[in-house]
């Protein structure tokens, strides 16, 4: 077995604004898992700087170089066989850099068993909702101009605390569609959530205020609903299934964003949405800044779990890349990336 890790470093077409950072480029890391012949590729986005509990992407690098994918090759080593994906979520730490490690490999040995036996993720994950998608904006860009949310269900749009312009507003109110409000956890107090959202009109339909407050910060959350009549929805605060019981057990949210790379990958996601929808919380599929590969995986997990609007549409104008990168493929998760797009990366490791 051989594991290659690719890094890929890409400016966005155009940059987002957060509360806490400006998104202007992104790293891709790529993994291929190799044995006899038969490939499969995973693909995770770390953020440049560590922020909110998220590693950056240099120590999700070195979780994968110092630990993850020795562990992988030492169990292949024993086993002499290639470990099946479904085992990747045991290898987690609890490193913070841990999550977003394994989901990487399990996805690629993932991909790798589905080319194995000829089959695609699609057969295996059979559509059962026909989920809406979701894409994001912001407020916090210098320019508010040129977004078109296109057929999307919902509008997920990062903020900062404090009352909106009239420019602000009207952006919103061109949108003409619900909209989650992303605090991004830029909040300190419920005056500073509530002032913004008294100063929203009701032509804008506020569906869900969502992470004001720090991750692992329930009780403000749930003070937060108690004066509000709007729902309260965490991400970074969705890690582990003891944060879904913390949610309800406070009563502190009644959406969740589950993101693959947080929560540790897709074996844990879809556990994570079935049980969230089993606690009453509705779940919806997060992401934002991955390439179409990462994107496709999440959207049929997505229409095999939930009907919640999702981060599962093609991937936003203003983030694409000038070439994508990627062919279609009758097998695995349907793309593989282009030689050339490996050729031009930086190969970080190569073990095998």
């Amino acid at each position: 077995m051989k594991l290659t890790l690719w890094r890929v470093d890409e400016e966005l077409r155009q940059s987002v604004a957060a509360s806490r950072q400006r998104h202007v480029a992104r790293t891709r890391l790529l993994l291929e898992v190799e044995h006899e012949g038969v490939s499969g590729y995973g693909e995770v986005d770390p953020q440049p700087f560590s922020l909110h509990g998220d590693p950056s992407v240099t120590d999700v690098i070195q979780e994968l170089d110092g630990v993850v994918l020795l562990q992988v090759h030492g169990a292949f080593e024993r086993e002499r066989d290639v470990p099946s994906w479904t085992r990747l979520a045991r290898f987690a730490g609890s490193r913070h850099a841990s999550a977003p490690a394994v989901t990487l490999v399990e996805m690629a040995l993932l991909d790798r068993e589905l080319r194995r036996a000829g089959t695609t993720l699609v057969e295996q994950w059979p559509a059962r909702f026909a989920t809406p998608h979701q894409v994001t904006t912001s407020l916090l860009d210098e320019t508010l101009s040129n977004f078109d949310p296109v057929d999307a269900a919902r509008v997920r749009v990062k903020t900062a605390p404090g009352a909106l312009s009239s420019r602000e507003i009207g952006f919103l109110e061109s949108l003409g569609r619900p909209v989650l409000l992303d605090f991004n956890c830029s909040a300190d107090s419920y005056a500073d959530v509530l002032e913004q959202l008294a100063s929203i009109p009701n032509s804008v339909d506020v569906v869900a205020l969502e992470q004001p407050f720090a991750p692992g910060n329930v009780v403000d959350h749930a003070r937060l609903a108690e004066q509000t009549e709007v729902p309260i929805s965490l991400d970074e605060g969705v890690r582990n299934l003891r944060d879904l019981d913390q949610i309800v057990r406070y009563q502190a949210a009644s959406l969740v964003c589950v993101k693959p790379a947080r929560v540790g990958g897709y074996a844990n996601a879809r556990t994570m949405i079935e049980r969230a929808k089993e606690l009453g919380l509705r779940a919806y599929v997060g992401g934002f800044f991955e390439s179409e590969l990462a994107r496709s995986v999440n959207r049929t997990l997505a229409r095999y779990t939930t009907d919640e609007p999702s981060d599962i549409g093609a991937v936003a104008a203003a983030l694409a890349r000038p070439e994508a990168g990627y062919s279609p493929s009758s097998t695995g998760f349907g793309l593989v990336p282009d030689k050339g797009l490996l050729e031009s990366s930086v190969r970080v490791v190569s073990l095998g």
